[in-house]
């Protein structure tokens, strides 16, 4: 049994439940983090010392095996459920599906994390202009870069599906949701992203608007 700890509103929470939905896996979810609270208790300390989501237990013994860090999660499920297609076995793709999942990461995620913080969670009348604004300036070359990238190939990682598409895809959700003038011409970007949100596993994950 797979059990998921963590709220649909993270987006890092998203990642896993589309991920154990895309694989076809049985799982259940508890609320965590946010208004549901209990990630600063010892118990949830014991699973993640970070008092964040999501947690992942996994098995059927007495010690399931316990796993934090999405991105790191949805390779975990992805390598023990589908080696060869969301987790490519040859190792130059596999690393290049990695790649762009530490981008969502480390590049994608940061630049657009001001702009949802300040529309989304922030009262209108305390939101600061000068951080929505160099947020917007810092995501749009981004989705510039993958709108050039796209028009290679149908997926992140080639012309298949990979566990690449689930972080970028959850991302690109987040920012496409904004109520921000969408209007930069990136074709390819959205031909991927209408293909994404069309797959089974997606639905109840990339149908929601995020909070």
């Amino acid at each position: 049994m797979l059990h998921i700890w963590g709220r649909l509103s993270s987006i890092n929470v998203r990642k896993v439940v589309w991920c154990a939905q895309e694989l076809g896996l049985s799982f259940q979810r508890t609320e965590a983090g946010g208004a549901f609270g209990l990630v600063n208790t010892p118990e949830y300390l014991a699973l993640n010392p970070n008092a964040m989501v999501p947690v992942i237990e996994y098995g059927d013994g007495q010690q399931p095996y316990t796993l934090w860090e999405s991105n790191v999660i949805v390779r975990y499920l992805c390598a023990r459920h589908a080696a060869g297609t969301l987790y490519p076995e040859d190792l130059q793709d596999r690393f290049d599906a990695e790649r762009w999942m530490d981008w969502q990461q480390t590049t994608l995620n940061p630049a657009g994390r001001d702009a949802f913080l300040q529309l989304v969670r922030t009262p209108e009348a305390q939101r600061q202009p000068a951080l929505l604004a160099a947020s917007v300036a810092a995501t749009a070359p981004l989705l510039d870069l993958l709108d050039r990238h796209l028009a290679r190939q149908a997926f992140l990682a080639g012309d298949a599906f990979t566990m690449a598409d689930i972080p970028v895809a959850c991302e690109v959700h987040r920012w496409l949701a904004l109520p921000l003038q969408q209007d930069a011409d990136r074709p390819a970007l959205m031909r991927w992203w209408q293909a994404i949100k069309a797959r089974p596993g997606a639905l109840g994950v990339l149908d929601l608007i995020p909070t």
